[in-house]
């Protein structure tokens, strides 16, 4: 039996909706029949003119499109497995990323045509690479945006044609790490792994179906974006794409297409509302928020509750070797409020979670320790990389790097990455635990603690805070108001104010290791990136 492969859940729902729209991209509208007819018709042209087989990768450099889309669907149908680039990645490591996968094929668009070229060339070296697609309909200048072969092209000389359907351990993505820790890590996922995640997730969270309209704003390339690109569609959803978030893009996306329901990770959300075009009117028809990446500071959250009484607000915590989805703390929960509004939910059905220490022991209920999880919807491997595979699954569980603890009901709370946590003088500070303090003062849009180097303490904690526009806050009330909620050793020893957005990776988490670099470069103990 082959029930845990893409095949199963997309061409049911491209018969009973045929007549439906699918997917919505500016002024792009396909019906479910259309879509099914170009991906098929993309699937034909990748084994058939490009020579891509079930299992060879192909990569794609572009903003959302419902031509990204197509390409995630022709990979889980079993045309070959997608391998999804960062945009935001410098060129040595896109060309690392190339040479690593053995990547022959690549489709990109006209933003990142250039720099893709560029990027691998600029060593002198030969390329892996032997085709070019370019997202485009032809008229494009091959000088200016270097490709071999026009999409709209290719697709038009080629007849539909269903692939045979994989089996459920056939990898279907290989999606890399974005290298905060050094060369970016190929993640293998299965088909079996990924359709498994997205039922998870729908046993816990109703809002998928026919009459859901799905923003989708968060990068494709990034993990977080699975269950919305794979389960909208299979439950006869409608998928709304904007090419990146952009706070007023995002705003008149849901007021024009009438979004029900949208991804985000907090600084989005923080951003949203920020925007001088936001009002709560405008976002009427939003019924379901579902926000993940970084925890949702709690001053956030608190207006987020009181603004949009009625919407169902749940978060969802993972990573990319989890198929995205490992924990939920669902709209029951936001509204009751409490204590577990602090946490990242329980494990959906599947999912067991153990907190361990360095040695692999496991912790008792309310001790920090290191989360590890088990669950059939993780990785195969990391590629080409045995002993790092080996040691994240050491003892037989996966190590997810973050550190937490579990409640007497089960509640994971996280309070730091275990590379993030802080030790001054002796005492160990959780990062998060200070920015959700410094993140209820009114004045602040973003913030994010860091340890820098002290003589006498080893680290001290230093707080970077971004004002909200037009707002004055000075370093002394940051430092006073921090102390109102959290102790004297976690109160931030310095602040900075910055009038510039804080530094932000491909799935908009900050990027402490750039700001910890002033601090900690030509030091013979830096903390680590």
């Amino acid at each position: 039996m082959k029930e845990l492969v893409y095949t199963r859940l997309f061409e049911p729902a491209a018969r009973l909706y045929s007549a439906k729209t699918c997917v919505v991209d500016g002024d792009y509208q396909a019906t479910f029949a259309q879509h099914r007819e170009r991906v098929l018709r993309l699937a034909a042209a990748l084994r058939r003119e490009l020579g891509v087989e079930p299992g060879h990768r192909f990569a794609v450099i572009a903003a959302n499109c419902h031509q990204y889309l197509e390409l995630y669907h022709a990979a889980y149908l079993g045309a070959g497995i997608i391998n999804p680039l960062n945009l935001r990645l410098a060129g040595p490591e896109l060309d690392y990323i190339v040479r690593d996968s053995g990547t022959e094929v690549a489709f990109v668009d006209r933003s990142f045509a250039a720099p893709f070229h560029e990027a691998l060339h600029q060593a002198g070296g030969k390329t892996t690479i032997r085709r070019v697609v370019l997202i485009g309909d032809g008229r494009e200048d091959a000088a200016e945006h270097p490709h071999d072969t026009a999409y709209e092209a290719l697709l038009a000389a080629h007849e539909p044609e269903l692939p045979p359907e994989p089996e459920e351990d056939d990898p279907a993505v290989l999606m890399y790490t974005g290298g905060t820790t050094g060369l970016p890590k190929g993640v293998l996922v299965s088909q079996r792994a990924e359709i498994l995640n997205v039922y998870h997730v729908a046993m816990r969270y109703r809002r998928f179906d026919e009459d859901a309209v799905n923003l989708m704003q968060t990068p494709v390339f990034h993990a977080a974006s699975m269950v919305g690109l794979l389960g909208t569609p299979a439950t006869g959803g409608t998928l709304v794409m904007v090419p990146m978030f952009e706070p007023g893009l995002v705003i008149d996306a849901i007021e024009r297409h009438g979004v029900t329901i949208t991804t985000m990770v907090p600084t989005m959300v923080a951003m949203t509302l920020a925007h001088p075009s936001f009002s709560p009117e405008r976002l009427r028809s939003l019924k379901a928020l579902v926000y993940g990446a970084s925890p949702m500071p709690s001053a956030l959250l608190d207006r987020m509750l009181s603004m949009f009484p009625e919407l169902d607000i749940a978060q969802g915590y993972g990573m990319t070797e989890s198929s995205s989805v490992l924990t939920f703390l669902g709209p029951e929960e936001h509204r009751r409020g409490g204590p577990e509004l602090r946490s990242v939910g329980r494990p959906l059905l599947g999912i067991e979670l153990s907190i361990q220490d360095e040695d692999g022991l496991h912790l008792a209920t309310g001790e920090v320790g290191e989360v590890c999880a088990k669950g059939g919807n993780y990785m195969t491997c990391y590629w080409k990389k045995q002993q790092e595979t080996d040691e994240a699954f050491r003892g037989g569980w996966y190590h997810t790097g973050d550190a937490g603890y579990l409640d007497q009901d089960g509640y994971l709370y996280l309070v730091d990455r275990v590379k993030d946590m802080i030790v001054s003088g002796g005492e160990n500070v959780y990062s998060i635990e200070v920015e959700n303090a410094v993140a209820t003062h009114p004045g602040v849009l973003q913030v994010a603690v860091i340890g820098i180097p002290h003589d006498v303490w080893g680290e001290a904690v230093h707080a970077i805070v971004v004002p909200r526009p037009g707002v004055t806050i000075t370093t002394d009330e940051i430092i006073a108001h921090s102390r109102l909620t959290i102790a004297g050793y976690k109160v931030p020893k310095s602040v900075e104010l910055r009038a510039d957005p804080l530094p932000l990776s491909g799935a908009m988490k900050v990027l402490k290791r750039e700001l910890r670099k002033p601090y900690w470069e030509g030091r013979a103990r830096a903390i680590p990136s």
